[in-house]
């Protein structure tokens, strides 16, 4: 089954922090990376094992729509879990040349005319977003759509297999950009790994 556009499939089957496959990328300082990664993300991770054990033991009885500890750990484990997830797809997404190729070209050209007209609104995506943009596949249309998403469990569209992930959250970029997310993005766009951008194309068999 397919989720939503912010639930991106994890290769864990248990939420455990992954590592980085780098230290530092062209332009994005090792420090920004370690305060990203070793403490927001893993973060993340830690507040899915808290929710999971409080769901063990949650009193199902009684629960309501307006408020229920059941409700409020099930509407915090999206958020967690996304803010996992996600972050495991932004950063095993770059640490490449930047340069697109393989599949994904075929099928940027294709719905979005260029690479240059993709890229275009892609970025512009990143400065209107206030968490993330996923260029992502629907499996309904079978089309390429740039999704913009303000929170974890805000903002996605669902059946869609996410393809490369931007993170614009102030935590991304600060340390090495301040205010200047202009920047970050261009930097961000010079170091994606298009091959695993492609493997997620096998992975999930999108054609």
């Amino acid at each position: 089954m397919y989720a939503s556009v912010n639930l991106v499939k994890s290769t864990n089957t248990k939420m455990e922090s992954k590592k980085l496959k780098y230290k530092k990328l062209d332009g994005i300082s090792e420090k920004q990376l370690s305060e990203h990664h070793d403490v927001l993300y893993v973060g993340y991770v830690n507040k899915v094992a808290a929710i999971d054990k409080a769901l063990k033991s949650v009193n199902l009885e009684g629960v309501n729509a307006t408020f229920s500890d059941l409700r409020e750990l099930k509407i915090e484990e999206t958020f967690a879990v996304n803010g996992v997830k996600l972050h495991e797809a932004y950063f095993d997404n770059l640490g490449g040349n930047g340069l697109p190729s393989g599949k994904i070209t075929e099928l940027i050209k294709r719905d979005f005319g260029s690479i240059d007209s993709w890229k275009k609104e892609f970025m512009a995506c990143g400065l209107a977003a206030r968490g993330w943009v996923v260029l992502a596949f629907d499996l309904d249309t079978k089309k390429l759509r740039n999704v913009v998403c303000d929170l974890h469990n805000q903002g996605g569209v669902w059946n869609c297999v996410s393809l490369l992930v931007l993170d614009v959250y102030e935590h991304a970029y600060f340390i090495d950009f301040a205010t200047a997310r202009a920047k970050y993005i261009d930097v961000f766009m010079k170091n994606i790994d298009w091959a695993d951008v492609n493997s997620r194309l096998k992975k999930f068999k999108v054609e």
